[in-house]
């Protein structure tokens, strides 16, 4: 890979990352699932590994329906070869029904730092892998 093509690869993950945050912080469920592969891998904190956009497309409405959340100060890093990002940035959301196994809801704010880690191929995201420290933020609504 010449370097303008590895430059141009590179610009071209970033702005899909770019893209997939807008849509999340727009709450734009469907122009989320457009970035995504098919076959997407989806692994979430505490949770169990998801394949395909059936499976993401409801996990996406069940965190829909419990949360309010929007992400801010993201900062994007892409691999020489594109086919690898990360993005690290901060959540501020209100928990807003009450998720099975979890404290109960009663419109609690909270704010975490939270990362996610992304395969990228043929121009679509492959993989998904969400971390944030669960215990602070059930530290968090369980204290307000």
């Amino acid at each position: 890979m010449n370097a303008q093509t590895e430059s141009n690869t590179r610009v071209a993950a970033a702005a899909l990352i770019r893209r997939y945050y807008e849509a999340f912080n727009a709450g734009d469920s469907d122009a989320m699932l457009a970035l995504l592969s098919d076959d997407v891998i989806h692994d979430v904190n505490q949770g169990e590994r998801r394949i395909g956009i059936e499976k993401f497309r409801a996990f996406n409405a069940r965190m829909s329906h419990h949360y309010k959340e929007k992400l801010n100060d993201i900062v994007v890093t892409v691999s020489r070869t594109g086919e690898r990002a990360a993005a690290e940035f901060n959540v501020e959301g209100t928990y807003l029904v009450t998720d099975e196994g979890l404290p109960d809801a009663k419109g609690q704010t909270y704010t975490l730092p939270g990362g996610t880690f992304f395969a990228i191929r043929d121009g679509k995201i492959s993989r998904v892998t969400t971390y944030y420290n669960l215990t602070d933020w059930i530290l968090q609504v369980s204290s307000t």
